[in-house]
């Protein structure tokens, strides 16, 4: 089997992403186990919208709020973590992004964590996916080991920066998934609902 590999450089200094945690967060899953999902935004959860300003225009993918849930049901933390370079191409703000963020927040229940990257691809920074940035800070944010996060996506970059981090990676192809990245990761699911399943049923192994 092929594996997806990804390289990273340092991040350039003021390249952080942002991070925002919800107040009345609790986790309570402790142990060793999975302790929280992290699922990317655009095309996971939602429909994929290029640049999206609007709130009107999130609509959840099918499965994707019960999938949620699920995971909520199992007293697991829940966060997204999202690449907006739309932001660093000057095309959307940070009001804009967080009014679409509230917006899924109000359609799934706030989530316990999310992680913007803001930046381009040249921008140095250590948080656009495949780097591990954006998952390193949800698992800091919510005080967990990366190890015990796992993360879903449609992406190979978003797996990557899963096993970067040393987090669980599962892929839910859709259109937009490069077909020769489907056969090259080791947990990969037929849409969320099924992700969420395998997870639960899995331990987190950490990588690929």
């Amino acid at each position: 089997m092929a594996h997806l590999t990804g390289h990273h450089r340092a991040a350039a200094p003021g390249k952080a992403p942002w991070v925002r945690r919800r107040q009345s967060a609790v986790l309570t899953r402790r142990g060793d186990g999975l302790a929280a999902v992290l699922f990317d935004r655009d095309g996971t959860l939602i429909e994929d919208v290029a640049y999206n300003h609007d709130p009107g225009a999130v609509y959840p993918i099918p499965g994707a709020r019960e999938a949620v849930a699920e995971v909520r049901s199992r007293g697991l933390a829940v966060g997204v973590v999202t690449d907006q370079s739309g932001v660093a191409r000057g095309v959307l703000d940070r009001r804009q992004v967080e009014n679409v963020n509230r917006r899924v927040d109000e359609l799934f229940g706030p989530f316990d964590v999310w992680a913007v990257c803001p930046h381009g691809p040249h921008d140095g920074c250590d948080c656009r996916r495949p780097a591990p940035g954006l998952v390193l800070a949800a698992a800091k944010c919510l005080g967990v080991d990366a190890s015990r996060v796992a993360v879903v996506g449609d992406l190979g970059a978003d797996l990557l920066a899963a096993y970067a981090a040393g987090a669980t990676g599962v892929l839910v192809p859709t259109r937009e998934t490069p077909p020769e990245e489907i056969p090259a990761v080791s947990l990969s699911a037929a849409d969320l609902p099924s992700a969420v399943n395998l997870l639960l049923r899995e331990p987190p192994d950490g990588g690929n």
